[in-house]
């Protein structure tokens, strides 16, 4: 399965991603006292699943 619409999301262990650019890593509180960090890839990006979840969240 491909993506390409906006909005279109990908879930995964481990996510390999390539861009030309890639904005600053802000930390974002996840649940509860998790934290994670969101950055933004510009200009030809591209994202790969290395490795699937075990288990996948209900949204």
């Amino acid at each position: 399965m491909e993506c390409y619409g906006v909005g279109d999301s990908i879930s995964g262990y481990r996510i390999r991603a390539e861009a030309r650019k890639v904005s600053d890593p802000k930390v974002i509180a996840k649940t509860g006292r998790h934290k994670a960090q969101r950055l933004i890839l510009t200009e030809n990006a591209e994202a790969i699943i290395e490795r699937k979840l075990v288990w996948i969240p209900k949204r």
